[in-house]
């Protein structure tokens, strides 16, 4: 028998199978120190072996760069807003264009047409501030022509489909949102709404976001962002809400009815922007859109629940004032 195991199992070398607990070739000492390391598992208390699978998080670790990052931003956006009309109209364009940048380079593949994207973009916040809502069709309706026009010309014309259909993206996701944030600043009081609209914006997002990571347990859509979580979603929609009721309070004009219906709109507009940009980058492969912000990504991920509240925020107090 010491023959054979020589001739199968050469000195020096051990088969995978003599490491395992019913092969019989472990040694008794082995056997001894395997069940001792196994005794010694089952003796751990079970806040280690939870804390074990799952990493406890660090709420707010990176609060210091996001204070960096908005608190210039928003002392720039209350600037811009305040002197208002052309200033805030061009000051949105150069914003708008900045975003359509980003997402035209994530998709740089099917060759978008920057140059309609872009004068489409803005054509629509000029006739916005302008025109009215009129001209704004006009410009969408115009822009079709003119970008199959442009596509046709090319000497190659390989995924133009794609290529038309990401440049009217960009048209209609950034260009109709920021035109309408334009309409909204033309209302009356609409200076005070935007900031309104923006404050609950941003404060519900960052609700949501810290409010996420305290206390996330269920993923709100997997799929989509597994980063955001149910608890998360009802912080920020809780804290949106407060914030426009709270600003709505150093308004005299505003009541709280009207502050209230506000603050759902935008509650709820808020996360759909967000997801639907997350939904965006996921189907292309990204985690971010640019590095505008540096760390904290592109302008486009800044924006992208504002570019829904403006939109609803416009329609709710164009019926209310």
């Amino acid at each position: 028998m010491r023959e054979r195991a020589t001739e199968t199992e050469p000195l020096g070398e051990v088969s995978a199978g003599s490491f395992s607990r019913g092969g019989g070739a472990v040694s008794e000492g082995g056997e001894r120190a395997q069940r001792a390391a196994d005794r010694q598992a089952r003796r751990k208390p079970p806040s280690a072996r939870r804390a074990r699978r799952r990493p406890r998080r660090k709420p707010g670790s990176d609060l210091g760069g996001r204070v960096l990052v908005a608190v210039p931003a928003a002392v720039a956006v209350i600037a811009l807003n305040a002197a208002g009309g052309l200033v805030w109209t061009i000051a949105l364009i150069a914003l708008g264009i900045l975003c359509l940048h980003e997402l035209y380079e994530l998709t740089a593949a099917v060759r978008p047409v920057k140059l309609v994207g872009f004068a489409a973009l803005a054509g629509l916040l000029l006739a916005a501030h302008f025109g009215s809502q009129f001209q704004m069709v006009l410009v969408a309706v115009a822009t079709l022509p003119v970008l199959f026009a442009i596509v046709a010309a090319r000497p190659e014309n390989d995924q133009a489909t794609f290529g038309i259909a990401i440049t009217i993206l960009g048209v209609y996701w950034i260009g109709f949102a920021l035109a309408h944030a334009v309409l909204l600043r033309d209302l009356p009081h609409g200076n005070a709404i935007v900031i309104d609209v923006l404050v609950g914006t941003f404060l519900g997002d960052t609700g949501a976001y810290f409010g996420g990571r305290m206390f996330g347990r269920r993923p709100l859509s997997p799929r989509i962002s597994p980063n955001k979580t149910v608890e998360g979603l009802v912080i920020g929609f809780v804290t949106a809400l407060l914030a426009v009721y709270f600003a709505g309070l150093y308004q005299d004009w505003l009541s709280t009815a009207d502050a209230l219906l506000l603050g759902v709109g935008v509650a709820v507009a808020g996360p759909v922007g967000d997801l639907f940009e997350s939904f965006i980058k996921r189907d292309i492969g990204t985690k971010d859109t640019g590095r505008a912000f540096g760390a904290h990504g592109g302008a486009l991920d800044r924006v992208d629940a504002a570019l829904f509240t403006a939109v609803v925020g416009y329609y709710i107090w164009h019926a209310l004032a």
